[in-house]
């Protein structure tokens, strides 16, 4: 083993920890499940003896030993039962990119053999069927058969301007599948040339980060950049945040890229959207990738309030603040319980603003709470924007 998961820059990082526990205030884990060693602190605390009992120097002044392998399992269990929902880092007084940090030690844990048995299914999935859920890849567009009207083509084009990036989720999972489904409609309806990659569309490459497996990500990046070039299109488009997220920080910006929210507003601020009016009163969820990671927070915002008659009330977190779902970080996988008692905490935030519905702009997020809702009976309407938009589209 060794520490070659991380660059100069994290282990100078480490040492502006000043132990101030903001991050733990904040953390969702920790705020659901009661234990403090799920937290940025005590993961913080055990990298550094993690690091510190493999270096020579280190080990002959201060004495360490290198953690053993029941160690290192201990250590795993609080590093993968995490959202990344990156609040540690909005919080952080020293500015230590916190949410890098974490996927980094998720690859030397990896590499170090010390992870949880899902973390090779999700490898396992994406070499062979290129999509997380082991799914057939040639059916990622089967959601096109519940498109009102949907085109011969089925929204597969030989060339076209935009690229609609679905993304795993969205186009295996029934509930998540919506969202397309209420997208291509819109963009349908709106005049926009748009064509999806259909099975050509490989997975994005987040959960390989979130897994640890960042050394398989460049066969995806490759693969999809080339479907895109073949179409000839100049816009990639994406109702996922974490796919929105992975092309920013990681493809080369060789096209121009924006979230199906981002793309809305501007359609319906250019009257090519035909809306009605909406009786309904409805709160905003900033989803982690969107808002925290990509900074998009007034977009969503002023698309809601573009639909006529629609009230939008606030969260009392919201924005950079806004509290995570539990569906990201692949922990809805590693901890379901974990992830529910999180989304727990959410619903119950949203039901106190009075809203009788909530928005967020993410299919994960979406499919967590609204998972939460119907187990529980809470009488509480789910949407992801697409969705609500699609509710005040006019008919034809």
């Amino acid at each position: 083993m060794g520490n070659q998961d991380y660059t100069i820059k994290q282990i100078l990082q480490m040492g502006g920890c000043t132990g101030c526990r903001f991050c733990v205030d904040v953390c969702p884990a920790v705020t659901a499940s009661g234990q403090g060693e799920l937290s940025a602190l005590f993961r913080m605390k055990g990298l550094k003896d993690l690091l510190k009992g493999r270096t020579g120097l280190l080990r002959k002044i201060l004495g360490k030993k290198e953690l053993s392998g029941q160690e290192l399992k201990t250590f795993s269990e609080t590093v993968f039962r995490c959202t990344l929902c990156g609040n540690c880092q909005e919080v952080c007084p020293a500015g230590i990119q916190l949410k890098a940090l974490w996927t980094s030690i998720r690859q030397d844990l990896v590499h170090s053999g010390s992870y949880p048995a899902k973390i090779d299914m999700i490898r396992d999935n994406l070499e062979e069927s290129h999509n997380v859920f082991g799914e057939d890849n040639e059916e990622r567009t089967e959601w096109v058969e519940d498109v009102e009207d949907a085109p011969d083509h089925g929204y597969v084009k030989e060339k076209a301007e935009i690229v609609y990036f679905t993304g795993c989720v969205a186009s295996y999972f029934p509930l998540g599948q919506k969202i397309p489904i209420a997208l291509a409609e819109i963009l349908d309806r709106s005049d926009v040339d748009f064509t999806l990659l259909g099975q050509e569309e490989w997975c994005c490459g987040f959960p390989l980060i979130g897994a640890g497996l960042k050394e398989f990500l460049q066969q995806f990046i490759d693969h999809n950049l080339a479907a895109v070039r073949a179409k000839g299109a100049r816009k990639v488009v994406f109702a996922c945040p974490s796919c929105f997220q992975m092309w920013r920080e990681h493809y080369p910006p060789e096209f121009s890229i924006a979230h199906a929210s981002q793309l809305l507003e501007e359609l319906v601020r250019a009257k090519r959207v035909p809306l009605k009016e909406l009786d309904i009163t409805v709160t905003y969820h900033d989803p982690c990738d969107l808002g925290r990671g990509a900074r998009v927070f007034e977009e969503p915002r002023d698309l809601i309030r573009s639909i006529p008659g629609v009230k939008l009330v606030e969260l009392p977190r919201n924005r950079e603040n806004c509290q995570c779902c539990g569906g990201g970080g692949n922990l809805e996988m590693i901890d379901a319980k974990l992830s529910s008692e999180v989304a727990k905490r959410k619903i119950e935030e949203v039901l106190g603003t009075g809203a009788k519905a909530v928005v967020t702009s993410c299919q994960q997020c979406v499919r967590t709470m609204t998972t939460y809702v119907k187990r529980n009976k809470i009488p509480l309407e789910v949407l992801d924007i697409t969705q609500l938009v699609r509710k005040a589209l006019k008919k034809k």
